[in-house]
C-alpha cells in the first residue's frame, strides 16, 4: 500500500510586517483625527507629517496583506540579521511614532479660540505662520514678537496678547513648526520686515519660545529693542545689553520655570530688567490651554493672575515707545 505524500504547509502570515505596518497606520490616523482643530490652526508642517505617515502606513499594510494574501515568501535571511533587521525596524518606529505622539499640542480654550474673533479694539489676522494682533485705532508704532510655548497651540495667547494690543502695540504670535521654538528661531526676521511702520520692536515668549526668543535677540541687536520672558530665562547671557529693556514675569508656583530658574537667570540680563513674580501662579497660567503635567498648584485665580501678566507686558512695551 503507498503512503500518500505530505503536502507542504501553507506559508505563515507575514504578521510581523502587518503589526508595524499597522502601527505606522494607527497612531498617525488617530492622532491626526483626535487634534485635527488644533493641527489646522498651527504650522501646516505637524498637519503634513502626520499625513505622510497615515500614507507611509497606508502602504506598508497594503504590502504586507498582499504578500500575505499572495502566499509569496521571500528567502529566509541569515537569523542574525533577520533579528538585527527587526530591532532597527522596531527602534525607528518606536523613535518616530513616539516623537509624533509626545508632539500633542496642548489645545487652546473656548475662550481663546472665541477671541480669534477679534473684537474690543482689536483686529486679529489669522495665517499659516502666524496671528497678528493689532490695534483697531491708531497705526501701531511697537510690536512684539511672540513665540508659545513648547506643544501649545498657538491660539491659546491670543486673548491674553489682545490685551498687550489693545494698549497700542502690534503683536505677532509666531506659528511654529511642530510647536517647538527653536524650530523657529528666525522667524521675527520675517515679520519685522513685512511692518516697517512699526519704530521699536520686542521679542519674547512664553517658556521655550522665551528661551529661542532671547537667541534671536542676542543675534539682531540693532533691530530687537526689548524681551518679554513669560516664565521663561535667556538661553545665554544678555547683561551687556544695557540698551535691552527686559521684563520677566514668573509665577511663584511655577513647576516647570520655578523660582530658582528664574532667580539664576538674573546674572545673565542687563541690570535694569524688570522682574515681576505673580503669587500663586503656576506655568499654564500664562496661556488659555487648561492644565500642564508637572506644573505647580496655584494659589490665585487664573483671572487675577494673568491680568498681572498682561500688565506687566503692557509696561514693558510702553517703554519702548519712540
Amino acid at each position: 500500500m503507498s503512503e500518500t505524500p505530505e503536502r507542504p504547509s501553507p506559508p505563515r502570515p507575514p504578521w510581523w510586517s502587518i503589526t508595524i505596518a499597522a502601527l505606522w497606520l494607527a497612531v498617525p490616523l488617530a492622532l491626526l483625527i483626535t487634534d485635527l482643530p488644533v493641527l489646522r490652526s498651527a504650522h501646516p508642517a505637524h498637519l503634513v507629517t502626520l499625513v505622510v505617515a497615515v500614507l507611509v502606513g497606508a502602504v506598508l499594510v497594503a504590502r504586507a496583506l498582499r504578500r500575505s494574501r499572495s502566499g509569496v515568501v521571500r528567502a529566509a535571511a541569515h537569523p542574525v540579521r533577520r533579528t538585527l533587521g527587526r530591532i532597527l525596524v522596531a527602534l525607528a518606529t518606536v523613535v518616530v511614532l513616539g516623537a509624533l505622539f509626545w508632539l500633542r499640542p496642548f489645545a487652546a480654550s473656548d475662550d481663546a479660540v472665541a477671541a480669534m474673533a477679534g473684537g474690543d479694539g482689536v483686529r486679529v489676522t489669522d495665517s499659516a505662520t502666524r496671528i497678528e494682533i493689532a490695534p483697531t485705532s491708531g497705526e501701531p508704532r511697537t510690536g512684539l514678537v511672540f513665540q508659545p510655548g513648547a506643544r501649545v497651540d498657538p491660539r491659546a495667547y491670543v486673548r491674553m496678547l489682545s490685551g498687550v494690543s489693545r494698549a497700542g502695540t502690534l503683536v505677532v504670535i509666531v506659528k511654529q513648526p511642530y510647536q517647538i521654538g527653536f524650530l523657529a528661531i528666525g522667524a521675527p526676521g520675517g515679520i519685522i520686515a513685512a511692518h516697517p511702520e512699526v519704530k521699536a520692536w520686542s521679542v519674547g515668549g512664553h517658556s521655550l519660545g522665551g528661551v529661542a526668543a532671547s537667541s534671536y535677540a542676542a543675534d539682531h541687536p540693532t533691530q530687537v529693542h526689548g524681551i518679554l520672558f513669560w516664565a521663561s530665562y535667556p538661553l545665554g547671557s544678555l547683561a551687556d545689553r544695557t540698551d535691552l529693556h527686559v521684563a520677566s514675569v514668573s509665577g511663584t508656583k511655577d513647576g516647570l520655570a520655578t523660582p530658582a530658574d528664574i532667580a539664576a537667570s538674573k546674572p545673565n540680563l542687563p541690570p535694569t530688567s524688570v522682574f515681576t513674580p505673580v503669587e500663586g501662579a503656576v506655568h499654564a497660567f500664562f496661556g488659555d490651554y487648561g492644565e500642564q503635567p508637572g506644573d505647580g498648584t496655584p494659589t490665585v485665580t487664573r483671572a487675577d493672575a494673568q491680568r498681572q501678566i498682561v500688565d506687566a507686558s503692557v509696561a514693558l512695551m510702553g517703554s519702548l515707545q519712540p
